[in-house]
């Protein structure tokens, strides 16, 4: 039976992300509420504003000013029309793709959005080819043709199922010809899209301010005229700022501490509702091969044997994060558990025994890296903790060290780091995604790791079949080649935690399935 009292207590509520109650009317006695941007914290700060760069957390905002053909519309888990009526494989070995325009299509500054515009996109990326950006998803493109005005038609080199899910990212972002260059990054700042919001303002490290694009035609509904997005360097300030209503919604970064205090043991009385959902993200270390200790595969399986992931998710995270022991998270088809397989629980005896074996006696220096304003408020201790547990080994001796973000991403991408911390939000929810990426000669860290045999024969046998339910024995295969050579070292999977004011609505339908926030499905709850 349906409560009102309830609904309008003063509590903190919280609820799955398929289930949250959002029938319940806060009263809104001030009509000039409707016009207020709803304003949003996250601490994942964008490291650029041209998609062509950006193969990271810049997504977040991109899918908000910018269009892509295929996105999700609210509860979807494939990629449906949205710059697009309609895309298909016109032929049975998945190799031709075509889409077909919307009528009228136009960027925000009213210039045409034709299929000349989405050629020039998908090619810019190719041709600009940023180290560690995204020309890496594009694998599988031979060439792009625009036939006709509204006709896009995409050859593929060989068969490729998840090519719909390649265009529905944010890498794939339709920018305007006349104001992005063909063969370099837009210099000017700014954006020119013909998403559901247009960038108004931009303070680097602060704030993005969204208002409504009316040019806009797509699938998206916007139940709010404006938002503004605040950028946060810790979780502390953030929370601070949702209790104090100067944000309304945070959608990245919560701290352990602050989630846990928002589940209501410290603060029942509060108007805040905590919506927690499953996630994907996850958290792992990579191991430069060029190297001279990370580069050597008995160290890192002596890492591998050492690390104790259930006391990272229990003592720095509070079991808000689950220990991770594949590439690929729980939840999708083919996850497996191979490193607890082949490692079990952690033990110095077995991985003093892997270093003797390869003729290593003395302890072995590593130096950790990690950034100070990407992952969260815990990532400092959470090396900390592993330069503990690897020390106390007496197998290793450990250096930390760290930079923001920015600066971060230059250093891997240019191969400075012997070991560094990583975190991933999938492109899309395929097993796919969180193994492609970081293999080939060119991938998402920057750094090489050439795996023949993932990228030879088992991602193309993969790619043949569009029913990935039938594709598990690739995937288990690819994850175990993961696991002996160690380069890539999971840690632990995220859970989705969005902390709103108890008058918004909609942060239950607000993340795709990549968890990225689509802000136009935020809304303030009217007066009944």
């Amino acid at each position: 039976m349906f409560n009102r009292n309830r609904c309008l207590r003063r509590v903190a509520a919280i609820a799955s992300m398929s289930s949250l109650v959002t029938g319940c009317g806060i009263l809104s006695s001030d009509p000039s509420d409707e016009e207020k941007p709803i304003v949003v914290g996250t601490t994942s700060a964008p490291s650029t504003l041209d998609p062509a760069a950006s193969w990271d957390g810049s997504w977040e905002l991109f899918r908000n000013v910018y269009q892509t053909l295929l996105s999700y519309p609210n509860g979807a888990t494939a990629p449906e029309p949205d710059a697009a009526s309609e895309c298909a494989f016109t032929d049975s070995t998945n190799q031709v793709y075509r889409c077909e325009l919307r009528e009228g299509l136009t960027f925000s500054d009213g210039d045409p959005l034709d299929a000349r515009a989405v050629k020039h996109s998908i090619d810019r990326i190719r041709k600009i080819n940023v180290n560690g950006g995204p020309a890496g998803l594009l694998g599988s493109l031979d060439r792009v043709q625009a036939p006709s005005g509204r006709e896009v038609v995409f050859h593929l080199n060989k068969p490729d199922a998840t090519f719909p899910f390649v265009l529905a990212t944010p890498a794939m972002s339709i920018v305007d010809p006349d104001t992005y260059p063909a063969d370099s990054l837009r210099e000017e700042g700014g954006v020119v899209g013909s998403g559901p919001y247009t960038l108004r303002s931009y303070e680097d490290g602060e704030q993005a301010e969204l208002v409504g694009n009316d040019r806009y035609k797509g699938f998206a509904e916007r139940r709010n005229k404006a938002v503004t997005i605040r950028y946060f360097k810790d979780s502390a300030a953030m929370v601070k700022a949702l209790r104090d209503d100067r944000i309304q919604v945070t959608y990245r970064g919560l701290a352990a501490d602050d989630i846990i205090t928002l589940q209501g043991r410290a603060s029942k009385e509060e108007d805040l509702q905590l919506v927690e959902g499953t996630g994907t993200e996850i958290s792992y270390l990579v191991f430069n091969p060029e190297d001279p200790w990370a580069g050597r595969r008995a160290v890192r399986q002596a890492v591998a044997q050492v690390i104790d992931r259930a006391a990272i998710a229990h003592t720095i995270y509070q079991d808000t994060v689950d220990p991770l022991y594949s590439m690929v998270p729980k939840g999708l088809t083919g996850h497996t558990t191979g490193f607890f397989d082949d490692y079990g629980d952690p033990s110095v005896p077995k991985a003093r025994a892997i270093l003797t074996e390869a003729g290593i006696t003395e302890p072995v220096p590593l130096t950790f890296w990690y950034t100070t304003d990407r992952y969260g408020s815990e990532t400092a201790a959470e090396f900390k903790e592993l330069k503990r547990q690897l020390e106390a080994s007496g197998l290793f001796t450990v250096t930390l060290k760290s930079r923001p973000w920015k600066t971060y991403v230059t250093g891997y991408q240019k191969g400075e780091y012997p070991v560094f911390g990583r975190g991933w939000s999938p492109d899309f929810p395929d097993a796919e995604n969180f193994i492609a990426p970081f293999v080939g000669d060119q991938n998402a860290l920057g750094t090489p790791y050439p795996a023949p045999e993932i990228t030879g024969d088992l991602l193309p046998r993969s790619r043949r079949e569009g029913d990935r339910a039938n594709v598990v024995k690739e995937f288990e295969e690819a994850q175990q080649i993961l696991v002996d050579d160690a380069r890539l070292l999971p840690l632990w999977q995220g859970k989705q935690y969005v902390a709103a004011s108890e008058d918004i609505s909609g942060a239950e339908r607000a993340l795709d399935p990549s968890t990225i926030m689509m802000m136009w499905q935020l809304y303030r709850k009217t007066s009944w």
